[in-house]
């Protein structure tokens, strides 16, 4: 079963439980992965989303609401931010597990090993086999410290 589906089937049952916050968090995300077919449209009749693509989207919306959970935090608006709280939850429900610091520097480590990355100047390099490897798994605004620690700034 792929991703779309586990997402609507669960969207069914959080609609037969009357779960609201599931609800709505589960349309939007299905409102953006229809967002992205739309753009993938132009690449040809059978260019659908995929699974990664899926994670990618699912991973913006969290950078989202995080960006979103901060301001409500700091403008004491406790509400909004337990709603954004329960939709980050929602949607990581759906994404593959986040990798820890350790394993981070381990999986980048690796990657270096792997790409033969000597200086900063390969660091592009590096984040685009990060990204093929470990789309959903890894905040890459975080990875690029460890990858520029760990090629020498």
């Amino acid at each position: 079963m792929g991703l779309r589906d586990q997402i609507n089937d669960s969207l069914k049952e959080a609609m037969k439980s009357g779960d609201k916050r599931r609800v709505s968090t589960l349309r939007l995300v299905n409102s953006a992965i229809k967002d992205r077919d739309i753009l993938n449209r132009t690449a040809g009749p059978d260019a659908g989303v995929n699974d990664a693509q899926i994670v990618e989207v699912m991973a913006k919306m969290v950078k989202q609401r995080q960006e979103s959970l901060e301001i409500y935090e700091k403008a004491g608006r406790d509400e909004l931010a337990a709603q954004e709280r329960e939709e980050i939850a929602i949607i990581q429900d759906y994404m593959p597990k986040q990798l820890s610091d350790e394993e981070v520097k381990a999986a980048i480590a690796q990657v270096i090993k792997d790409t033969g990355a000597t200086s900063i100047k390969d660091m592009g390099k590096v984040m685009g086999a990060l990204k093929a490897k470990y789309s959903g798994q890894i905040d890459f605004g975080k990875a690029g410290g460890v990858i520029k620690g760990l090629l020498g700034s």
